[in-house]
């Protein structure tokens, strides 16, 4: 979730009214504007971001249109003229942060990947696939590093022709950001309820509980979709009516994320060693390096602050092991590494007489393409969460194979097990103290059993590799494109004749 629902609320206009020779004068401007930055763009080389412009440029287009021009038919207001006659189709629109990052985008693209492929061997499909970029800012780097058939598959599916009353709409983001939106945002749905034949959110939260208005915009929606059995309880208990709550689980590319069809990435040489000193090859013993690997957005709910205390209270700079943490800011700067040393040297740790145990960290934007082998070159993923809507870094981890500690509460109890993962167990429930969760409670892992669980792993080669082995098969078999493409499909389905 976003703290961004601080900013002042968006004002809307009317869909139904006729513009005025103002509001043309508006359109014209901001039309010659935005081809001016455009040919600004080119001419200062940024040539080779053409395809990335290309669909931001249509999207800003289209937010420009909706909101100028004249928009006939009038129960038809999302309607670009095109005539639809000639596909009968139904369609379902995705609005997601396709062109973000984070979370959110991830999960999204995951879904569309999964549903196209989907319709793509199914012989009489009953509905097509469209998206639509919403809930969180572009980013550039995020777009250029995803690779180029799924950038060509975006542009396409952008353009996909829709009539909103043959279209699911799917709203797949923070509540915050669903019509009328809390932050700066295209809305979702674009102009209110009851153009759509149906309006689903697509959500999660990660404390105990969702907010009073968040529960008030679920509500307001004809289904909301959550990843889990824990979302499903904690949202009824929050007010949001039963009868509209669906669990829906989250895929997982397995084929993607396949340890057979990679070789480790050389992690020296992209991770900064912020604390200890760099590890030899080989410990006294002939053994090589256990590296353990985390994956999160620097933020206090990640838990990094238990992660560095168990694991610079259990080993040494002679345990031959090192801690690599793959980060990025969260309303936060990047100097990852002197909040590191601030933080060790605020604790009440001693420096031990072997050193510090190395920490690495890993600040610099990943390409998607590159996040298997980086999975590749760990011994075993860890993530002392104090809570999670899903978890994608944690099944990515378990796809590849990876022995993994995490924490047991909130959306992972829907895939951890004894036999598959970790489990770390919770000390106590805690109240958030700050942020767009305060008031909640969420999760606060246990210190001693991580730095138990991280002991045993790296003494336990067997045991871990054959919980790695099980973590992935588990994957194939609940959380593969194929299986969850099937049950979003039958659930579409099942509403679009609910309707004919």
């Amino acid at each position: 979730m976003s703290s961004d629902e601080t900013q002042p609320h968006i004002r809307h206009p009317n869909p139904n009214q006729v513009p005025s020779r103002t509001s043309k004068s508006r359109l014209s401007f901001f039309f010659f504007s935005s081809i001016l930055v455009l040919l600004l763009a080119v001419s200062l080389g940024l040539a080779s971001r053409t395809h990335f412009f290309k669909a931001h440029l249509l999207t800003r287009f289209q937010q420009i249109l909706r909101r100028l021009l004249p928009l006939k038919p009038r129960q038809n207001p999302h309607s670009d003229g095109t005539n639809l006659s000639a596909d009968p189709s139904h369609c379902v629109l995705w609005m997601a942060p396709f062109l973000s990052g984070g979370g959110y985008s991830s999960e999204a693209w995951s879904y569309v990947l999964s549903i196209h492929n989907h319709l793509r061997i199914k012989k009489s499909p009953k509905f097509k696939l469209g998206i639509e970029q919403h809930g969180d800012l572009e980013s550039i780097e995020f777009w250029e590093g995803l690779p180029v058939e799924i950038r060509n598959l975006a542009l396409e599916l952008h353009r996909t022709q829709r009539a909103p009353d043959r279209t699911i709409l799917v709203c797949h983001s923070e509540p915050g950001a669903w019509y009328p939106p809390l932050f700066q945002t295209l809305p979702c749905p674009p102009y209110g309820y009851g153009h759509y034949r149906y309006v689903i959110g697509r959500t999660m939260f990660e404390s105990d509980r969702v907010g009073l208005e968040h529960a008030r915009r679920c509500n307001r929606m004809d289904y909301v979709w959550v990843p889990t059995d824990f979302h499903v309880r904690t949202f009824v208990s929050s007010g949001v009516d039963p009868a509209k709550v669906v669990k829906i689980m989250q895929p997982i590319d397995v084929e993607f994320f396949d340890p057979e069809k990679y070789w480790p990435m050389d992690l020296s040489s992209l991770g900064d060693l912020v604390l200890g000193e760099r590890s030899k090859a080989q410990d006294l013993n002939g053994r090589m390096e256990f590296v353990f690997l985390s994956v999160f957005k620097w933020e206090f709910r990640k838990g990094w602050d238990v992660l560095l205390s168990a694991y610079l209270r259990e080993f040494d700079g002679a345990d031959g092991v090192s801690l690599y943490l793959l980060t990025n800011p969260y309303h936060s700067d990047r100097n990852f590494g002197n909040k590191i040393v601030e933080f060790v040297d605020n604790s009440n740790m001693e420096k031990p007489r072997n050193g510090w145990a190395p920490i690495y960290v890993i600040g610099t934007h990943v390409p998607q393409s590159d996040l298997p082998r980086i999975y590749k070159a760990a011994d075993a993923f860890v993530l002392p969460s104090r809570g999670e809507g899903w978890g994608r870094p944690l099944v990515e981890a378990m796809s590849m194979s990876l022995p993994l500690i995490a924490t047991n509460w909130s959306g992972p109890t829907e895939y951890l097990t004894e036999e598959n993962s970790y489990p770390l167990p919770v000390e106590r429930m805690v109240e958030v103290v700050e942020g767009p969760f305060k008031g909640h409670l969420w999760a606060e892992p246990s210190v001693d059993e991580l730095r138990r669980l991280m002991k045993h792993l790296v003494s336990s080669p067997e045991e871990r590799k054959n919980r790695g082995r099980q973590a992935r098969r588990d994957m194939i078999r609940r959380f593969s494109p194929g299986i969850v493409a099937e049950i979003v499909s039958e659930e579409i389905e099942k509403l679009l004749e609910g309707r004919e």
